[in-house]
């Protein structure tokens, strides 16, 4: 199926676009996001999306079951462009990796507030859908950075080391939520104590060791 979207050319006369259903799901998905930029996610509005993306109202519900579904996707969305925003860098070294991942992931929540403090914090995070997928993305930044520690898989100490980490992402989340709203310490003491606190809550002297090179 495709689905006729309009767009305005340079000459200000409507071109009239063919989107297959793959091109207008992220279309969509798209313009949600970009809305998280001034608005909550539940405030989202199929009205609002539906009118930007020149389709009906009900056409939405074609690719999207629910509005509970839709913001999911949405949030999903967002939680993609943040992994390619804060990916390690691994021309550096380890502890500069980490920091550097920690710095971008602080600029990029000062840039998209709104969208962080609406997926964990907003009505929208207490739905089952979006637990999931706030776990999931927990799990993937925990395997994420344990991949970059050089620890061998067959560990003994790997699953309690997979366990803190986990633990220090909720810290990392808590902590910058709580620092947006508030500005107790200047953005650098932030970043040093974020960056810190991962060797300190794993009690790993490999960890520490490897961060420290």
């Amino acid at each position: 199926m495709f689905v006729v979207s309009s767009s305005r050319s340079g000459s200000g006369e409507t071109k009239r676009v063919r989107l297959s259903p793959d091109e207008r799901r992220l279309q969509l998905i798209t313009l949600g996001a970009e809305m998280l930029a001034e608005r909550a996610l539940e405030d989202i509005s199929v009205e609002d999306i539906a009118k930007q993306a020149g389709i009906s109202r009900g056409l939405l519900f074609h690719y999207f079951a629910s509005v509970h579904e839709f913001h999911e996707a949405i949030a999903r969305q967002v939680s993609a462009e943040f992994l390619i925003a804060t990916a390690p860098d691994r021309s550096l070294g380890l502890f500069d990796m980490l920091r550097d991942s920690v710095e971008r992931y602080v600029d990029y929540v000062e840039q998209n507030r709104a969208a962080y403090h609406a997926i964990l914090r907003g009505p929208s995070s207490y739905n089952p859908g979006m637990v999931t997928y706030v776990n999931e993305s927990r799990s993937a930044i925990a395997e994420l950075v344990l991949t970059e520690i050089p620890i061998p898989p067959d560990d003994p100490d790997r699953p309690r080391l997979k366990l803190a980490i986990r633990g220090w992402i909720a810290f990392v989340e808590e902590t910058i939520l709580t620092w947006m709203s508030e500005k107790p310490i200047p953005r650098a003491q932030l970043i040093e104590l974020l960056v810190e606190s991962l060797p300190a809550l794993a009690l790993s002297p490999e960890l520490t060791a490897a961060l420290r090179g």
